[in-house]
């Protein structure tokens, strides 16, 4: 296994056509709480999170984690759940696709953190059991970038449209632009960057709560771009994928709707995962337009949304890695 600058090197020698032209998988990777809670860190720039929501807040986690694990699995879709360890604390171990992400030609990133208690999610007893299951070829890791304070949060700062090799990114205190230039530069993805704001007026924190790429379609809070220049171009480089563009508002925005993930079952069915909450702030025209493409999961996650900030697809990390023989 190569790490840092080695891998960085030989890493960048990956053409875009190296990545996967999938854009869905039957693997996730979802790590089980054991110290959920109100991360003060975070809350600097996460204006999704609402203090003084956390009373007995990790058994409630705990209990709205293991009913999502058991949902997707009822569904097909093969779950690896890792455990947290106590020490060090992480709070937002919950959220692992900020840290980490795995892709088809083998490769892992592992990704610079904004709060320093997150950094410490990147948990060596993690990436251990995905070792076991699923073949590794090379392990990037970028988080030298903390020590430049310059940031990237895997694909809570990307959405990626891997069938066209795009990484859309909303540039904020946790997505960098020269990161992410490496980052696409490395993997092969072209970067889609613009600024995003919520109904505040606040700089939003994460791509991954304001748009969803799908196979075929894209939930996106347009609204949430103020700039129409760069509205237009996000709209157009959508319309160039041929996906259908399926727009949420601000208000459905702020209760999660732009955090789904699309996923499929080990049989290839297609399923589109989001909360509960998310799935009530729909529409029932957007809810029919979603099933018209793939079945609807919703899970109940109140406290880890009210608490964490982050909600369904936030909770799970997509695993593109090859299984290992006899798995």
């Amino acid at each position: 296994m190569t790490y840092g600058k080695q891998a960085l090197k030989k890493c960048s020698q990956i053409n875009s056509t190296s990545m996967s032209d999938k854009q869905t998988t039957s693997h996730i990777l979802m790590i089980r709480p054991v110290a959920f809670d109100f991360n003060t860190e975070t809350a600097v720039n996460n204006a999704f999170q609402q203090s003084g929501s956390n009373q007995n807040a990790q058994n409630k986690a705990a209990e709205e984690f293991q009913e999502f694990v058991n949902k997707l699995r009822s569904e097909g879709v093969d779950v690896l759940v890792v455990e947290d360890t106590p020490t060090p604390k992480t709070p937002d171990s919950i959220f692992p696709n900020n840290w980490v992400s795995f892709h088809a030609d083998g490769s892992i990133f592992l990704y610079p953190m904004f709060a320093e208690n997150r950094r410490a999610e990147r948990k060596p007893h993690v990436l251990e059991q995905i070792e076991k299951e699923f073949e590794i070829s090379n392990k990037i890791d970028l988080s030298s970038y903390e020590a430049k304070n310059i940031f990237l949060e895997g694909t809570g700062s990307m959405v990626l449209d891997r069938t066209n090799h795009i990484a859309y990114a909303c540039l904020s205190p946790r997505t960098d632009m020269s990161v992410l230039e490496a980052w696409c530069e490395i993997a092969g993805f072209t970067p889609c960057s613009f600024l995003a704001i919520d109904k505040n007026g606040g700089e939003i924190y994460h791509t991954n709560v304001m748009m969803c790429v799908a196979d075929r379609y894209v939930v996106i809070c347009l609204e949430s771009i103020a700039d129409p220049n760069e509205r237009n171009k996000v709209i157009r480089q959508i319309e160039s994928s041929k996906k259908e563009i399926i727009p949420i508002s601000l208000d459905q925005m702020h209760a999660f709707a732009g955090n789904m993930l699309q996923v499929e079952s080990q049989k290839g069915t297609p399923l589109l995962v989001m909360s509960t909450q998310a799935f009530q702030a729909l529409s029932d025209a957007q809810r029919d337009k979603l099933s018209s493409y793939n079945k609807i999961i919703h899970s109940e996650l109140f406290t880890i949304e009210k608490n964490g900030g982050g909600s369904a697809r936030c909770m799970m990390a997509e695993i593109f890695l090859n299984k290992k023989a006899g798995i």
